[in-house]
């Protein structure tokens, strides 16, 4: 039996009630392991990952940020960061996060390349210490790399996060965390630095990248949706604005309808959550549902808006540019607005 069938729900608790009982029930080489003091180390300073990183800086946190480009450096530096160009200098860390946009650059982070010689987390890291995987990442990926770490005596925490760049730099993301519940109670002063909930959810690291996906594909639907009616009240030559606040005051006021539901109707397709990202997610959530045997037709239409968005040259705009290629699908004649709120 899958353990994602009903008969086995997931356990949704913050992470500040994980019981006393349920920490006397890990190993002894996880619970034995110190609280996470010193610096951090940190993988992945793009839009997000930098947001996520300075905040940790601005609460007298001491990070170590792995960057390829000497170029970045000064940047980061800027963020009160301590930028490096060599990974060794995170090998030192209890807990390393990592904050990358794909498997494969997770996988190399941990793997490590050996046609160069870049020893990766797994071998490098020192017993007991974390690696807190904050990407977007399939259930199969986020196994191998616990079952690395297990390999080498050390911890792995899956927490990816709900949210985009401003919410990062507010620290109002939430963040879902699944992994062994020492692990998650050392991590869990650096959690609540990054945002302003995190759900615990159980000890398979996969159930995270799991919600994160499945809730991504639940964003994903409704901004179609959005984008389709949209073009229905416009070429009925009717102003969208007023509709929306009807809809986001009565039936639909989640964040998702509220928040991206006001930048479809007024064109706004600012660089965010940029549209290859979001096909990547689309395409991991679609072989989670086909390896449960669930269709999701919904999805499989999102899909096929990206790519043709993608094609059509948005491949740079945010997914609320759904909305646009739903305009642009009805007839409407469309100028993205890429900047401004």
């Amino acid at each position: 039996m899958s353990k994602h069938e009903p008969s086995a729900p997931l356990a949704v608790r913050d992470a500040s009630e994980i019981s006393a009982r349920e920490q006397s029930g890990t190993p002894k080489s996880t619970a034995t392991r110190r609280s996470p003091l010193g610096e951090i180390g940190f993988v992945g300073l793009g839009r997000m990952g930098a947001a996520m990183a300075a905040n940790l800086a601005a609460k007298g946190r001491q990070v170590i940020a792995y960057v390829r480009r000497p170029d970045q450096e000064r940047k980061l530096e800027a963020l009160g960061l301590r930028p490096t160009t060599d990974i060794g200098d995170l090998l030192h860390c209890e807990v390393v996060i990592s904050m990358l946009p794909d498997d494969d650059a997770v996988r190399e982070i941990v793997f490590g390349r050996g046609d160069s010689g870049f020893d990766g987390l797994g071998t490098g890291l020192n017993s007991g210490a974390i690696h807190l995987s904050m990407s977007t990442i399939s259930t199969a990926t986020a196994a191998q790399l616990a079952s690395e770490h297990a390999r080498n005596g050390q911890g792995y925490v899956a927490a990816p996060v709900f949210g985009n760049p401003d919410a990062a730099r507010a620290r109002q993301l939430f963040i879902v965390a699944a992994g062994a519940p020492a692990d998650i109670e050392r991590c869990r002063p650096i959690l609540d630095s990054l945002g302003q909930r995190t759900f615990s959810i159980g000890a398979d690291p996969g159930d995270a990248n799991l919600v994160k996906l499945l809730g991504n594909m639940m964003s994903a639907t409704a901004l179609e949706m959005i984008g389709e009616v949209v073009a229905v009240i416009r070429k009925r030559g009717m102003d969208p604005e007023p509709f929306i606040d009807i809809m986001t005051s009565t039936m639909f006021g989640g964040r998702a309808h509220r928040i991206y539901g006001d930048k479809i109707a007024r064109q706004v397709y600012a660089p965010g959550f940029v549209l290859p990202l979001v096909l990547k997610d689309v395409r991991l959530a679609l072989t989670e549902a086909e390896n449960a045997g669930v269709p999701m037709p919904s999805v499989g239409v999102v899909r096929d808006r990206l790519i043709t968005g993608i094609a059509r040259g948005y491949g740079d705009l945010d997914w609320t540019s759904l909305g646009l290629i739903a305009a642009e699908e009805a007839g409407l004649s469309a100028v993205p607005a890429t900047t401004g709120e």
